[in-house]
């Protein structure tokens, strides 16, 4: 409609024969058909990243979500410096002059901006290749921590601890990324000390049993694991555990290691399997009539078997519920 009106004031202008002020007229008439021409197309590039950011959710990559905004600005400002660029025309400005100072005062920005272009084009890597997505759990140089944002020059990371992290793209696109956020499992790993008298019928048989709680626990990989008698250590006999964990959510993953952790503990109380300390032992020779101060353990067959057996069944009837306080941060 503001168009249509546009048109016919200019058709008739001509007719009303005021010479110089016609002039003037045009030239009101003009710029504002090229302001009405920006907002129009600064309306066509809302609707146009509203259209892709809906598609983009639709998707299994977050980083693309984080590209609507940087093409926000870039696709605003080439609207408004082409219209700029034509108001300057109206006033008798040579496009093409203004073109080539644009280019010459472009190569001195960029002599005196290195390390901007180097992020602009940084930047770009970082959406062509895509190494991580938003959310994603990444280690990039020294910093750890979660992606919260990829802006045009820099990158957002935030840490454990809460803290933010801008790492600028261009070192971002060179240096070594390891994503963590794109583990298939969360792998565990530890050492069980147990006692150096510990008798081998225990030793193998809370190592069964610990195999056994793996299998029945629900968010670690039944079919890959370790559990075995790996080394004797300076004051206790090693036992490696290593776990593969479903959830990938960190809080999750310590629920997970809550209840695998209680149910080896309990199934060392019940098979009498005493972790070790940190300790020296000094041996005395025994007095006649005094009592032995070795522990006494019990490796009855039956009895062994029965232990396991309670701790299983205690392990499958017990759920486990995430206590709300347990932090959902990545470690």
């Amino acid at each position: 409609m503001l168009l249509i009106i546009l048109n016919y004031i200019e058709k008739l202008l001509p007719s009303l024969q005021l010479f110089k002020i016609n002039n003037f007229l045009f030239l009101g008439l003009n710029i504002t058909q090229t302001v009405f021409w920006v907002y129009l197309s600064i309306k066509l590039v809302r609707l146009f990243l509203l259209i892709y950011s809906d598609l983009s959710k639709k998707t299994h990559s977050k980083l693309d979500e984080q590209l609507a905004p940087i093409l926000n600005k870039l696709l605003m400002g080439f609207v408004v410096f082409i219209g700029f660029l034509h108001i300057l025309t109206l006033f008798g400005v040579d496009a093409t002059a203004v073109l080539a100072g644009a280019s010459i005062g472009g190569v001195a920005i960029a002599f005196a901006a290195q390390d901007s272009v180097k992020n602009l084009i940084g930047t770009l890597n970082i959406f062509l290749d895509e190494p991580f997505r938003l959310g994603d759990w990444v280690e990039i140089g020294s910093v750890v921590g979660t992606v919260e944002k990829v802006g045009l020059r820099s990158t957002q990371i935030r840490a454990a601890d809460t803290s933010i992290y801008q790492i600028p793209n261009s070192k971002v696109s060179e240096i070594e990324i390891n994503n963590k956020g794109r583990r298939i499992y969360r792998r565990y790993n530890t050492d069980l000390g147990i006692r150096y008298d510990t008798p081998p019928e225990l030793i193998e048989a809370f190592v069964q049993g610990i195999r056994k709680i793996i299998i029945e626990h629900p968010d670690t990989r039944s079919e890959s694991y370790n559990v075995e008698f790996t080394s004797f250590g300076d004051s206790s006999l090693k036992i490696l555990v290593n776990v593969f964990f479903k959830k990938l959510d960190w809080g999750a993953e310590q629920s997970s290691k809550h209840r695998l952790h209680m149910a080896i503990v309990k199934l060392a109380a019940e098979l009498g399997v005493e972790f070790a300390f940190p300790s020296s032992t000094l041996m005395i020779e025994q007095l006649p009539g005094q009592e032995s101060l070795a522990v006494k353990y019990n490796t009855n067959t039956k009895k062994i078997d029965q232990s396991i057996q309670k701790v299983l069944d205690e392990f499958k009837q017990t759920g486990f519920k995430k206590d709300p306080n347990i932090s959902s941060l990545p470690n």
